[in-house]
């Protein structure tokens, strides 16, 4: 119970005069802490909700930006494998996300807002098989519409694809800084720096990673050695890439990123998906016959007389042919469709002749209307060039035979009266198909205008390879691009007679692996020797002819007749008799060692759209060292052939993947994956070793 005590009336005047009674001040004195602690607890306890609040938010947003195996943050995003493993990064350049504007639905990562402002930002993940993982991106901003920017890390991962470049590497080689440009079909002999004729939006990774840029997408791409990463920008502006009619120039970045089991499957998984297929195998003569063209021998100085000549001598020095390819200057023009009177002045009874002696003949086409040919005014009168912007005139531009107009194969009238030209030449004089030049979209002038817009400027060498469908048999062309259903021999761009990876004998395989792996499978490798142009020339001149140096013929020889087809022009015969022997030697086993495997490999394409010439890694993807090796190939899984590539060498090292394998010589090997150093492989020999089962 309560007490209470009386104050004494002293008492209570010090008590008012002192503010309070000694008992009350002592009361006081002792609550102060516990009040200070109330305050403390209180505060801590506070903390500790908002840690608990904040750490409960921050592993909600964890979860939220999260898919099946792939994490999203506010610069890029990541994919793991099924180990945990780091196999893809990208980051974002262009902008950052703002990760409070994000959400997940149904495998469905989405967000609306980045620094730069509102867009349509999304990755959908779909398993497509139980092997294969794919992520649709695709951000599209709706405020700052200028570029989008995505970098692309090598991860210490090989990458394949892309484009036939003029220095070729096998994998890709990244080297300097290089600002985002057109990703469009360029002729690299004339420009060293640009995209081949044959290039796709499509890259493959070691670590079983491939990666799609949609067709939609203005595409530009660059790279960093520095960093080590590939730039994948969209943008309209400064950019031959246009906007659909009636569309804002809004650009667009999306694409596909798929992830398998091992790089084999995934690049099957990405060909039968993504990659139209050929619809037929072409002429099994080119396949097991050499084709013989006028262009190294005789430049634009071919005549009659010489082609005449030049079909006698294959025939007497015990060659086969699959066709004599009459190339540059048969006609008075550029732009014309019969032959020059004078240089051949009777066209009817050459034709004849070489028919009699058992060959066929294709000819040399182009896409351009020099300003001095007779077709000159009549394509201007019919509106068949590509013109330029908003008026009638054609576009003049510059080939490396001229100026003059490029015909618009987006034009109907265009194509027929070109298909015409190129039927009536053929009927007339029983010509058995033609070698489509050019076509690249570089040929095009910076400021154009065709009957049908073209959004992707490489839709024009699309629609230029579809005028080969017709003679298709024996046809060729140098550009690709969406076209490995035209069922053509695709040739890789001008070589120059020299050694090495710039045009020269080095870039043979990784060329033709980049095609193959981009789903260009009948590969016709440029002529034996290169081209012999006395600037670009390792060699001598003789008769006043410029050859190519012995050595390089020779080796260059030996790898073509490993090749789907092989080419000759230079003869062999104007070297000597060894060198005849060789040739002889190598056609032979072309025709019945190679070819016939090539011919079982090309009617699976049709099916499979796999390579015909395949790397080591086809067979052994989970071997790091068969990655690199850009020096031997496969034909199909049980041939690897392992060319001479350097000048004076009579060795090489090669390297044998595992599995047992015997070699041309008969030695059989068994134990593997291992290296054979200094194998020795004569003048006139090459090294290759067969899977034995």
């Amino acid at each position: 119970m309560y007490q209470i005590v009386p104050v004494a009336p002293g008492e209570q005047h010090l008590s008012d005069e002192t503010g309070g009674s000694p008992l009350k001040k002592r009361g006081n004195q002792e609550a102060r802490p516990l009040v200070i602690a109330s305050v403390l607890g209180c505060v801590l306890v506070l903390a500790a909700v908002v840690a608990w609040c904040y750490y409960s938010a921050s592993l909600r947003t964890a979860q939220l930006m999260k898919t099946e195996l792939l994490d999203l943050n506010k610069d890029g995003f990541v994919i793991r494998n099924q180990a945990g493993t780091i196999i893809f990064t990208m980051t974002f350049r262009s902008a950052t996300l703002d990760l409070d504007s994000c959400s997940n639905e149904e495998n469905m990562l989405s967000c609306t807002e980045s620094d730069a402002g509102k867009i349509n930002f999304f990755i959908h993940t779909v398993r497509l098989k139980d092997t294969v993982m794919c992520y649709r991106v695709r951000w599209e901003p709706l405020q700052d519409k200028r570029t989008v920017e995505h970098a692309m890390a090598c991860n210490g991962s090989h990458w394949y694809g892309g484009a036939e470049s003029a220095t070729q590497h096998w994998p890709i080689s990244i080297e300097g800084e290089q600002e985002p440009q057109p990703f469009i079909t360029s002729d690299i002999y004339s420009n060293r720096n640009a995209f081949g004729g044959i290039l796709e939006r499509y890259w493959l990774s070691s670590k079983a990673v491939a990666i799609k840029i949609n067709d939609s997408v203005p595409f530009h791409l660059g790279w960093s050695e520095k960093d080590m990463t590939l730039h994948f920008q969209a943008r309209y502006q400064d950019s031959p890439f246009k906007p659909l009619d009636g569309q804002q120039a809004s650009p667009e970045l999306s694409y596909r990123v798929c992830v398998g089991s091992d790089v084999t499957s995934i690049h099957k998984y990405m060909v039968r998906r993504y990659f139209p297929k050929p619809v037929k195998v072409p002429s099994v003569e080119v396949f097991k016959h050499p084709v013989w063209s006028t262009w190294a021998l005789y430049k634009t100085s071919v005549t009659q007389e010489k082609l005449l000549q030049y079909a006698s001598d294959i025939t007497k020095h015990g060659f086969t042919c699959s066709h004599l390819e009459l190339d540059d200057r048969y006609t008075a023009d550029y732009g014309e469709f019969d032959f020059d009177p004078q240089k051949f002045p009777n066209a009817s009874g050459m034709f004849d002749t070489l028919r009699q002696d058992g060959f066929q003949v294709t000819l040399w086409t182009h896409p351009f209307i020099n300003y001095d040919s007779i077709n000159f005014g009549v394509a201007i009168q019919d509106g068949l060039f590509v013109r330029e912007p908003g008026g009638e005139l054609p576009a003049l531009v510059r080939w490396w035979n001229g100026i003059g107009g490029i015909l618009d194969f987006t034009n109907p009238d265009a194509r027929s009266w070109y298909s015409g030209q190129l039927t009536k030449l053929k009927a007339h004089y029983g010509v058995t198909s033609f070698k489509f030049d050019a076509g690249e979209t570089s040929y095009l002038p910076q400021q154009f205008s065709t009957l049908i817009p073209l959004t992707d400027p490489s839709t024009f060498t699309r629609r230029y390879t579809e005028m080969a469908i017709p003679f298709s048999e024996r046809a060729e062309l140098r550009v690709g691009y969406q076209s490995q259903n035209i069922s053509c021999f695709y040739r890789i761009i001008d070589r120059d007679s020299v050694w090495g990876y710039e045009l020269g004998l080095k870039s043979i395989i990784p060329t033709v692996l980049t095609i193959s792996i981009l789903g260009y499978q009948f590969v016709l490798p440029d002529m034996i020797g290169g081209n012999a142009y006395p600037d670009h020339m390792t060699g001598s001149i003789k008769d006043g002819y410029d050859l190519p140096d012995r050595e390089l013929y020779i080796r260059w020889l030996e790898l073509s007749a490993f090749m789907p087809a092989m080419q000759f022009s230079i003869p062999p015969w104007f070297y000597d008799d060894e060198v005849v022997d060789i040739a002889r030697k190598f056609t032979k086993l072309h025709e019945t060692l190679v070819a016939p495997r090539v011919l079982e490999l090309a009617h699976e394409v049709l099916n499979t759209g796999d390579p015909i010439i395949r790397p080591l890694w086809w067979i052994a993807n989970d071997d790091e060292a068969a990655y690199k090796v850009d020096s031997q190939f496969l034909i199909g899984d049980d041939l690897m052939v392992a060319p001479v590539l350097e000048p004076g060498k009579q060795e090489r090292d090669i390297y044998l993947p595992a599995g047992r394998w015997r070699s041309y010589k008969g030695e059989h090997f068994v134990k593997g994956p291992k290296y054979l150093t200094d194998y020795p492989v004569d003048l006139d020999e090459i090294a290759y070793f067969t899977w034995v089962h």
